[in-house]
């Protein structure tokens, strides 16, 4: 079996899970959501990790998404799936958003390797955009001469 992973700073990872579902509900049962909560150790988050991923075996593949390439989430993760050797054949992408989770859960199981990650890495780059309003200028002492 082949599960997408999301680990985040705070609740970001779980919020994204449930966004994720309202596009691909038939999916979110591969879909593993740990946050490192406010307060809490990192060696907290390895527990909370070990037990989310526990059911793991060597047989299954994993994508992991993180908020922060490098950040301690994603690195104790890393940790943890090594110690369960899944590291080896695992995808590990950073700088999560929606459209980057919804191309992987949609597109994990048909895609490998590099061709996954040319799927997804587009999809998450062309969501940072501005977003400019146009708006119509109305003249409100003309309207008053009226």
């Amino acid at each position: 079996m082949k599960y997408l992973i999301l680990v985040s700073h705070g609740g970001f990872a779980e919020g994204l899970k449930t966004s994720l579902a309202m596009f691909a509900e038939d999916k979110i049962d591969h879909v593993i959501a740990v946050g490192l909560k406010n307060g809490s150790s990192v060696d907290d988050f390895a527990k909370d990790f070990h037990q989310a991923v526990d059911h793991l075996t060597t047989d299954d593949q994993v994508v992991v998404l993180a908020d922060i390439v490098g950040g301690s989430p994603l690195t104790t993760a890393l940790g943890v799936l090594e110690e369960k050797e899944l590291l080896q054949t695992a995808t590990v992408l950073g700088g999560m958003n929606l459209p980057m989770a919804v191309t992987s859960v949609v597109m994990k199981d048909s895609l490998e390797g590099d061709d996954f990650v040319a799927a997804v890495l587009p999809e998450a780059q062309t969501a940072l955009q501005e977003f400019k309003v146009a708006t119509t200028s109305t003249n409100d002492e003309e309207d008053d001469d009226i």
